[in-house]
């Protein structure tokens, strides 16, 4: 991040610290002439699928609140990047944010289960694993770190693009050098694939247009909205890693609430994500036909097989070394009817 993006974003950190710690000190709490201001922070821009999700949250707790919260949405990475924005989630700087899941794995490792590649079939079987069990136990270890899960939404099917050659069979990745998210799991899938995996934070525009990057890998949403076929040529239907979105509070705060404002603020989160996901695949085949249009060239049917088979073997590797993640990748391959990891 360029340093007066960094400054800014600073600034706008201390300036919540300050906010933050007049909604919870003695003197601060709401009144009914005063609704109580809560701060949420997305990475990216109006028309996202965070910011979707953001707004219609923000729309129905204030409705249902009757004003007593007033949502203030920070967009645009005006305050830095997706994990410097869990930093501050975790200080206690912004109560609320929506978060690209890959980007939690460093903070509690089991997560990076549910970005296994080719895990889910479609859709629906992601809603019913996430929604299920399995994506509360995962958003409950959470708590570990300070931080709330309230609930999925959704980034969507991932795929590659790039401005080097059409990528149709896994060998063709070899080389590449892509642009991954800042995630463990996200780096080691890439360098099994044969590329050469950089990871980097949210926007990249300029490290495309500049060939710093020969690609990345974003659902179809993404591309549109930062018009990627400005700076990318080629885009594979790869659809390797299903994203989603957790939908996070500061655990302090959230339990700071009354018991019927923690269910409020739970189930305006959970409508919204639901509203979010629709929204988001209504859209999809729209935005291939925008990329198209706009001159990408599109593989549409890749050998997945062979990216499957070089994916595979992630399930052997280190990143899943450790018991608690271990267990829980085992808890999801049983959930979707694959065999659990040996």
């Amino acid at each position: 991040m360029p340093c007066c993006r960094r400054g800014r974003a600073l600034a706008a950190f201390l300036g919540l610290i300050l906010a933050c710690l007049a909604a919870i000190l003695p003197g601060g709490p709401r009144t009914a002439s005063a609704a109580t201001e809560l701060t949420l922070a997305v990475v990216t821009t109006p028309g996202s699928a965070q910011h979707v999700c953001a707004e219609r949250f923000r729309q129905l707790l204030e409705e249902r609140s009757h004003g007593a919260y007033r949502v203030v949405v920070h967009h645009s990475g005006t305050l830095g990047t997706e994990t410097e924005i869990l930093q501050q989630l975790q200080l206690g700087g912004v109560h609320l944010a929506i978060i690209t899941l890959g980007v939690l794995d460093p903070f509690v490792p089991e997560v990076k289960v549910l970005d296994y590649p080719f895990l889910f079939r479609d859709a629906a079987e992601a809603d019913r694993v996430l929604d299920g069990p399995t994506g509360r136990a995962l958003l409950d270890a959470l708590e570990r770190v300070g931080l709330k899960g309230l609930h999925f939404s959704e980034n969507g099917f991932r795929h590659l693009t790039n401005n080097v050659r059409p990528v149709r069979t896994v060998d063709d990745v070899r080389g590449l050098k892509i642009r991954v998210l800042e995630s463990t799991l996200h780096r080691e899938l890439w360098r099994a694939l044969g590329a050469n995996p950089t990871p980097m934070g949210w926007p990249i525009y300029a490290e495309l247009q500049q060939g710093t990057i020969d690609g990345q890998e974003n659902p179809l949403w993404v591309m549109a909205e930062y018009r990627m076929p400005e700076v990318q040529k080629y885009l594979s239907l790869t659809g390797h890693v299903y994203s989603a979105h957790a939908d996070l509070a500061n655990l302090a705060w959230f339990n700071g609430l009354p018991q019927a404002d923690r269910e409020m603020v739970m189930q305006c989160m959970a409508d919204a994500a639901a509203y979010q996901r629709a929204y988001n695949r209504q859209k999809d085949a729209d935005y291939l036909r925008r990329l198209r249009e706009a001159g990408m060239q599109v593989v549409d049917a890749p050998d997945l097989d062979s990216f499957r088979a070089r994916a595979d073997a992630l399930r052997q590797s280190g990143l899943f070394a450790d018991p608690r993640t271990r267990d829980m990748l085992a808890r999801v391959l049983a959930a979707v009817g694959r065999q659990g990891a040996e």
